[in-house]
């Protein structure tokens, strides 16, 4: 048993020259990303003037944080991220809390018309939103439910959970049915199992779902702009549009690439601390017993 011996590979140069291609196009699609961001960041601690004249990365009048103070207060963008932020935190909790349990349940019981609920949850991925927007907004009117942060805090979880329980499965599906056994030799309950052992255990598949959901509810456009186009109402993503509308009067192009910094930088911030989640989590498949 020879343990001393270098295991390695030996690198192949005609593998490497035949995928050369791709890494040119990855390497530009970086370098351009990475420009595009480091532009916009600088613009928004820039002037309009200086953005016009094409000088955003020379700072001649210094960092002007005054657009972030300007547009968080006198462009209501504060009140924006709130409402965001309540949107967001509140539909991926309950997705959470609805979802879990119905991917549980799918995958790990077998039932009349377990295969049909679960095909119904992957059909409802295939509704595009403007197939529903027009009869839930006549059921809204109908109700009087329109301008309603319950309406569209709603809405977001009706879009959510399908996606949700989709993901889940495979993960709930994987967990060793050893660790129920031994729940109910000890007298646990389908529902103390779930709570106390399952749902620690699909972990990684549920901190990744979330993930998604919240980066899918933060820059979700079309149904706030429906149902929440009050102004005390308006998420980050409809807020900005009206300040874009409001840029034809005043001008102040500074001041909205500000507003687009305070608009994707919380996704970005989550997407990198939990970025190494995400990868094992969707390569990995869930927890394999």
């Amino acid at each position: 048993m020879n343990s001393s011996k270098k295991i390695g590979t030996k690198f192949n140069w005609t593998k490497e020259i035949s995928l050369m291609p791709g890494y040119v196009i990855i390497t530009l699609w970086v370098a351009l990303t990475f420009f595009l961001l480091a532009w916009i960041i600088s613009a928004s601690f820039s002037t309009t003037r200086e953005i016009f004249g094409g000088r955003v990365f020379e700072f001649e009048t210094g960092l002007n944080f005054n657009n972030y103070v300007k547009v968080w207060t006198a462009h209501m963008v504060s009140a924006y991220f709130v409402n965001s932020l309540i949107y967001t935190v509140t539909t991926c909790v309950v997705t959470i809390l609805i979802a879990a349990p119905a991917a549980y349940a799918l995958a790990r019981f077998k039932f009349k018309f377990n295969k049909l609920i679960q095909n119904m949850f992957i059909a409802a991925l295939g509704i595009p939103a403007i197939m529903i927007i027009m009869p839930l907004f006549y059921l809204a009117t109908v109700l009087d439910l329109t301008n309603s942060r319950l309406t569209l805090t709603v809405i977001y979880i009706c879009m959510s959970v399908p996606f949700t329980v989709y993901f889940l499965l495979p993960f709930f599906s994987n967990i060793s049915s050893s660790y129920e056994e031994a729940a109910y030799m000890d007298g646990c309950g389908p529902i103390k199992t779930f709570w106390n052992i399952m749902f620690p255990l699909a972990q990684p598949g549920i901190i990744t779902v979330t993930i998604f959901n919240f980066i899918i509810i933060w820059n979700e456009f079309f149904m706030a702009l429906i149902f929440a186009n009050h102004t005390r109402l308006r998420p980050l993503g409809v807020g900005l549009y009206t300040m874009i509308q409001s840029l034809r009067y005043t001008g102040d192009w500074a001041g909205m690439f500000a507003a687009v910094v305070i608009v994707f930088v919380p996704t970005l911030v989550v997407f990198l601390i939990f970025s190494e989640k995400i990868i094992a989590s969707v390569t990995g498949g869930g927890i394999k017993g």
